[in-house]
Formats: structure tokens, C-alpha cells, sequence
């Protein structure tokens, strides 16, 4: 069973992922920080591939991924560097990134290297819904990775129940129509978003992410989905802890209790 999935099986509430771009703060970094997460008792890892123009991203993720460009982290020092994570490491791992970068490798390279190195998953948040149907799917597919698609407050219905109908690893939830970011609350129209997608009583789990930061919106989030993303908390506290992150997934779980 794919480790995703063995995940939502085993558990329904409170699942926790944390996104880091690969590379930072140092470029021989990745694995140290995925072994350090999942020993902190982190649930799942999405690992950010690098990318010039991360149009989704806000400024903290966007400075990471120019700090990890800089530092020389390229897709194939990535996959030589979690060529033995899985000797160490058995939560689910999922790679976030453009298409451009994976395009470039080749898309079907990419799930090869994917499965060699145990990776679960893939999030691309600009590959087109139809072009994932038509194209992309049937190879992850072979490959036995999930595509993770994403919805937002102003995806309609009828698009949320195709993606719903058409992958099974879990509905990456939007918090909002903006790029990544902390923020301090959730307004009662976010909120309403997040009842509605929970009404839909889709097939796959969901998890909200953009914006979790403190326990205000983590538990917002995390009272109407499976459970959170978080990214550019996380990315902020590594940077400020020097790479430390242990250091960083200790303060991180600090902000996510203290009112």
C-alpha cells in the first residue's frame, strides 16, 4: 500500500505536514532535515524542488528556493541525495514543484527516479487538470505515485468532484485565493470555504494549507479537513535557526500550542 494512503488509514485528525525547499539553508541539508522532521514526529514531508519563478509562492518560499538555486541544488543532486532516505525514513515523502524544472528532466525520468528513491507523491500546482487526465497520469499511475491536486475558494464544484473522482492520495485545500504565506487568523469567509469543501463529503481526505502558522489557524484548519500543511512558518524558523531543525520543528510546534 502506498504510504499515503496507509497514512489517512491509520489516521483521520490531526495529520501534520511540513514543506521545506531542498537545499536550504545548505545544500547537503535535504536529508538531514527530512530525518530530523520525521523523528519529531511529523506526520508527512512535502520537499520543495527549487524554481526560478514559483508564481504560487510567497516571498519566504520564493527566497529559499533563490537561496537553494544559488546554493547549486538542481533535480539530480536532489535524487542522488534521497538515493538511501528510505533506509532511515518511512513517512510519506512528497516532492512540490513547477513543471518547467520536471519537464526538463523528462516527466517520466522523474517518476522513475521518483520510485527508486521511495518518494509517495508529486504536487505540481501548475499542471493543468486536463493535460494531468490525458498525459500525466497514466505514468505516475505505472509508477505508483500520487498526483496531489490542489482547489482553492474559487475552484467550482464540479471541477473539486473530478479531481476528487480521478486521484486518490489526498485534495490539497487552498486556504485562500493568494500565495503562500503566514497569517495570523482565518476570517469567517475562509472558514465558510473550509465547511463547505467539508459538506461536499468528497472520497479523499483533504488537507488545507497556506497561511497555518499559529494556533488561531491551525485548529481552524484542522477542525474541517484531515489536517494541515504548513510551509513558510517552517522555512522562516530553519532560516532563523541556521539549519537547525530540530531546533525550528521544536519552536514550530511552540507556535501551534501557545494561544
Amino acid at each position: 500500500m502506498n504510504r499515503i494512503h496507509q497514512l489517512f488509514s491509520n489516521k483521520k485528525q490531526d495529520i501534520l505536514s511540513i514543506y521545506f525547499c531542498a537545499g536550504t539553508p545548505r545544500l547537503e541539508q535535504t536529508t538531514e532535515v527530512i530525518r530530523t522532521l520525521a523523528q519529531k514526529g511529523i506526520d508527512m514531508i512535502e520537499i520543495g524542488i527549487p524554481f526560478s519563478d514559483p508564481m504560487a509562492d510567497g516571498p519566504v518560499i520564493q527566497a529559499a528556493a533563490t537561496q537553494a538555486l544559488r546554493n547549486g541544488m538542481t533535480l539530480k543532486k536532489l535524487f542522488a541525495q534521497l538515493a538511501d532516505i528510505r533506509s532511515e525514513v518511512q513517512i510519506p515523502l512528497i516532492l512540490m514543484g513547477y513543471l518547467n524544472p520536471i519537464m526538463q528532466y523528462g516527466f517520466e525520468a522523474f517518476c522513475q527516479s521518483c520510485q527508486t528513491c521511495g518518494i509517495d507523491g508529486m504536487i505540481i500546482p501548475d499542471l493543468p487538470f486536463k493535460n494531468y487526465l490525458n498525459t500525466y497520469k497514466p505514468i505516475a499511475d505505472r509508477y505508483q505515485l500520487k498526483v496531489i491536486m490542489l482547489i482553492t475558494p474559487e475552484t467550482g464544484e464540479e471541477r473539486i468532484r473530478l479531481i476528487d473522482e480521478h486521484t486518490d492520495g489526498f485534495i490539497y485545500m487552498v486556504s485562500s485565493a493568494a500565495t503562500t504565506g503566514a497569517q495570523q487568523d482565518f476570517d469567517a469567509q475562509k472558514q465558510a470555504y473550509f465547511q463547505s469543501i467539508e459538506a461536499m463529503n468528497l472520497r479523499n481526505p483533504r488537507m488545507i494549507g497556506f497561511g497555518i502558522s499559529n494556533r488561531q489557524t491551525y485548529q481552524a484548519a484542522a477542525a474541517h479537513a484531515a489536517g494541515c500543511i504548513i510551509g513558510s512558518k517552517f522555512v522562516t524558523l530553519l532560516e532563523e535557526e541556521q539549519g537547525n531543525a530540530a531546533k525550528a520543528a521544536d519552536r514550530l510546534m511552540e507556535c501551534l500550542q501557545q494561544d
